[in-house]
């Protein structure tokens, strides 16, 4: 008898967890059966010829970024002082990064007040896997240049293997 009552015996829930629906119905948490195909219906919901499946908006993808805005924003953070120099270290090859940390002792493209801001990119294409970059810089009324080289790597990242800023 004492084995029976533990058995039925309510057991106390972990309080990480909300208490679940038993359904003794479905031992072994089956799911619920589904038909195997849909009943046909009429508009007025009785049985007959079926209905057209309702038509929805279509699904827009969710852009992704270009590598020329990703890149302009990142150098613009680094060279603006807003991020470390290592910061770049995974997305730089060659003697960029080291081209970068002599132009980041200088913070070329800090201001005072406003916070400068990518204002337009343009870009040409010498080679496939390869883009030169050039973006102007806008912080309050100033306008500034910086221009890379992006490459496409085997792994199919993109890499700056070059920076330049404009003159003060």
């Amino acid at each position: 008898m004492n084995k029976v009552m533990s058995r039925t015996a309510a057991r106390p829930r972990p309080r990480h967890r909300p208490p679940t629906r038993r359904d003794t119905r479905r031992p072994g948490g089956a799911p619920p059966r589904t038909p195997s195909r849909p009943a046909a219906t009429t508009p007025a919901g009785k049985p007959g010829t079926p209905l057209e499946t309702p038509r929805t908006a279509p699904v827009t993808a969710v852009r992704q970024p270009r590598p020329t805005d990703v890149f302009a924003d990142r150098l613009l953070a680094v060279l603006s002082g807003q991020r470390p120099v290592h910061w770049m270290l995974r997305h730089t090859a060659g003697r960029a990064y080291d081209e970068l940390a002599r132009l980041a002792e200088h913070s070329p493209l800090r201001t005072r007040g406003t916070r400068p801001v990518v204002h337009d990119i343009g870009y040409y294409v010498p080679s496939e896997g390869t883009l030169e970059v050039f973006a102007r810089i806008a912080a309050g009324d100033r306008l500034r240049a910086m221009a890379f080289r992006l490459e496409l790597g085997k792994d199919l990242r993109w890499r700056c293997t070059a920076v330049e800023t404009g003159p003060k």
